[in-house]
């Protein structure tokens, strides 16, 4: 089905069910419980799960599949940001025509980049987009802000405002990024019991996308594409030395992985219509690559696990305080409380930083696949468990 095997199949339902079921999953403690402050399960966040989720896939499909480090991907992010709200400014608040616009652009931008970076492997590929990378920040932040051709608004970011063309917005459409009058932030909120689960329209439009995206992902990791590509990463030396050029692969694979990292800077802006240069500063470019390792390079579901895992601690850990340290340790005698909270204040609230490069570290060292190579080595664990029980009860069957 879908021109899949049963196996890619599986995994692309399983994470159709979750994305679908996020409100729910993520949303594990009641809403008045002192816990609830580590549900996840509200819009803004929710959004971030499967838009950086797009951004790390696409990522992955450079970096997991040829080996090519791009330390430059957050330039392609910006890029998508601007194109959308430029198309918002110019012709409404429709975001269909933003999202594609946002595909194009970052994939023109893409090949230009390609076609110069790509001459060079290893540090000094990595090195290059990073400095292409900068260098259209600070195009963004200072360059393009010029008065006379205002393309970016500097450090303020590009908005929509009333005196924009806007040729096709009507009085009847809402004043806010929709899909065809549906409200990017129409919410519906359910309560059940103790618990309240938001079911928001952006959200499910990224999410759909996304698992479009992760589908399309799936096909080029198993077409002879993809094949290419992993045979680039193998030792692209010695596939030269066969007559094969392997400069059109790459830049292929670079294109792609650049045109998800522009839809993902679209739907940044369709979900929030406001684009700022910091989205191409090095620090995101530096975050994707920390998604893709953390959740396993050249695995399919890995970046996604990886994105959700950054985002959650920048947004759930970054928010735990002194006074939230001391509602949890408040039962310990005074000095005792004082002490804990002293040991743990440093890894949360404005240390959630430390605490993440600490799991990157163990990540690393320990589990160079990232998540997926954990996850695989507990199942082999279980699974050789179950098989010797299956071995000890054989031989303990009398003979007959």
């Amino acid at each position: 089905m879908f021109g899949l095997t049963k196996k890619d199949l599986s995994l692309l339902g399983i994470v159709a069910i979750l994305t679908m079921a996020a409100p729910f999953i993520l949303n594990p403690f009641p809403t008045e419980s002192a816990m609830a402050q580590f549900n996840a399960g509200y819009p803004d966040l929710m959004q971030k799960f499967v838009i950086f989720g797009i951004f790390a896939i696409g990522f992955n499909i450079l970096f997991g599949l040829t080996g090519y480090l791009s330390f430059g991907h957050a330039a392609f992010l910006g890029v998508g940001s601007y194109s959308c709200v430029w198309m918002f400014k110019l012709l409404g608040y429709n975001v269909l025509p933003g999202i594609a616009l946002s595909i194009v652009v970052s994939g023109l931008f893409a090949l230009l980049i390609g076609v110069i970076t790509l001459r060079r492997s290893g540090i000094y590929f990595s090195i290059l987009t990073l400095a292409f990378a900068q260098m259209s920040f600070a195009l963004a932040y200072s360059v393009l802000s010029n008065p006379k051709f205002n393309l970016t608004n500097g450090e303020t970011g590009l908005q929509v405002y009333a005196d924009d063309p806007q040729w096709f917005h009507s009085a009847n459409l809402p004043d806010l990024p929709h899909l065809f009058g549906l409200s990017m932030r129409a919410t519906h909120r359910m309560t059940l019991g103790g618990w309240e689960f938001q079911f928001n329209a952006g959200y499910y439009m990224c999410a759909i996308i996304m698992l479009v995206c992760f589908y399309l992902a799936i096909r080029i990791f198993r077409s002879p594409f993809g094949l290419m590509l992993r045979a680039v990463k193998s030792n692209q030396q010695r596939m030269n030395y066969t007559g094969l050029n392997s400069r059109p692969y790459t830049l292929a694979a670079f294109v792609i992985s650049g045109m998800y990292a522009g839809l993902a800077g679209g739907l940044l802006s369709a979900v929030d219509p406001l684009a700022g240069a910091e989205r191409m500063q090095w620090t995101a470019s530096g975050e994707v690559v920390l998604m893709t390792i953390l959740g396993g390079a050249g695995t399919l579901i890995g970046p996604v696990l990886g994105a959700g895992l950054i985002k959650y601690f920048e947004n759930i850990f970054s928010k735990i305080n002194e006074s939230v340290l001391h509602s949890w340790f408040g039962f310990l005698p005074d000095g005792l409380e004082d002490f804990v909270i002293t040991i743990v204040y440093p890894f949360v609230g404005k240390g959630w930083h430390l605490t993440l490069g600490l799991i990157f570290m163990l990540v690393v060292i320990f589990l160079p696949g990232g998540l997926i190579e954990g996850g695989q080595r507990i199942g082999r664990l279980f699974r050789g468990k179950k098989a010797s029980k299956a071995g000890k009860s054989a031989t303990t069957e009398p003979a007959e």
